[in-house]
């Protein structure tokens, strides 16, 4: 299975000058990716819609194929090749062409994946923001090592010098680039993002599905409720993962912490313009999200840690019909329980632990 996370990384280079030019650079690329997506996805959308166009007359050709190949197709090359080059010669010479041929794959194999939701009209475009990031391969990442007098991971990008410091991380992040300096684990097309003047690496390791002992016919019966997170069952033995005044009673006090602050911002003293007045405000920004993440990650972590202790091999989450319908209709329940985000933790985590999910 395939694995993301999230590092800062800087530039590695002497001068302030030569780092303002680089990072000038990969603003550049990032433009020009966010562009790129938004082009491609149209142009993918006009391609398969051509067919449906009846006001065109009954001789018109569309059939999607290199003309050199079949004497009805329009195009003058592949199919998955055509939007390359329409990217390529839009943005030649103002991004990597490596960059571009990551792009067009990684769209064209979400657009395949959506296709029949598309032609609906169940489902819209995706729509990409300025921010969105660009992709790379690992053949584009080179030289990556621990340096040990400066307790920094190192690495070229475009013959780019970057450096990466982790400090006391509590994560996988330290355990998963050693493996990928040793040539145990491997590293997958990535991204990187450059947000409020932070560079941020998204790196995506491809790993191997964790070893347990586990027995088919032993079965693992979880639900969501509103008294607790998770409710877990194996045959006798049962397990409540937190509990309603434990998850709620923090993620209230956020809220109405954020909401006093905000009604005194008015009378926060200025000086030095908006930055000043809503200083108070940023320190409560992302908390919320922050505490939320970390206590639905620890929930599911206990629940599959539970199904590995007792060796199930499959994991049901019962009534989850149910519980959706219940949160549709109760606003405070939808604001605050965070299903949606609990249940893609689950999956990922018994994924990786090789536990089947079924979901009822």
């Amino acid at each position: 299975m395939k694995l993301t996370r999230k590092i800062q990384i800087n530039i590695d280079l002497p001068t302030a000058e030569q780092r303002k030019e680089v990072r000038t650079k990969l603003y550049q690329w990032q433009d020009r990716c966010f562009r790129a997506s938004n082009l491609l996805m149209t142009h993918l959308y006009m391609q398969i819609m051509m067919k449906d166009l009846l006001y065109l007359s009954e001789g018109v050709k569309y059939k999607l194929v290199d003309e050199k190949k079949d004497s009805e197709g329009i195009l003058k090359c592949s199919h998955s090749n055509s939007t390359y080059r329409m990217l390529s010669n839009r943005f030649k010479g103002e991004i990597p062409c490596h960059i571009l041929n990551h792009l067009n794959h990684e769209l064209s194999s979400r657009f395949k994946k959506n296709y029949m939701d598309y032609v609906n009209g169940t489902r819209s475009l995706d729509n990409y923001k300025p921010n969105a990031g660009f992709l790379f391969g690992s053949e584009d990442l080179k030289h990556l090592y621990y340096n040990e007098e400066r307790k920094l991971y190192c690495f070229r990008l475009f013959q780019i010098p970057f450096s990466a410091y982790l400090g006391r991380d509590f994560t996988d992040k330290h355990v998963l680039l050693k493996k990928v300096i040793n040539g145990e684990v491997k590293l997958c097309t990535s991204k990187m993002k450059l947000d409020k003047g932070k560079i941020f690496w998204m790196p995506v390791f491809e790993v191997p599905i964790e070893p347990h002992c586990l027995k088919p016919e032993i079965v693992a019966e979880a639900s969501l409720s509103l008294e607790h997170p998770i409710s877990v069952r194996i045959g006798k033995k049962s397990l409540n993962i937190g509990n309603k005044e434990e998850f709620l009673h923090r993620r209230l006090a956020i809220q109405a912490a954020y909401s006093r602050t905000k009604a005194a911002v008015g009378y926060c003293r200025g000086g030095n313009g908006k930055e000043r007045k809503l200083k108070a405000l940023e320190r409560f920004k992302g908390m919320e999200t922050n505490y939320v993440g970390n206590r639905l990650h620890e929930y599911s972590r206990r629940l599959i840690d539970f199904c590995v202790k007792h060796q199930a091999a499959t994991l049901v989450l019962l009534d989850m019909q149910l519980n959706t319908e219940i949160a549709k209709e109760e606003q405070f329940v939808l604001r605050n329980w965070s299903y949606y985000e609990l249940m893609t933790k689950i999956k990922y985590k018994a994924e990786k632990a090789g536990i089947e999910l079924i979901t009822t």
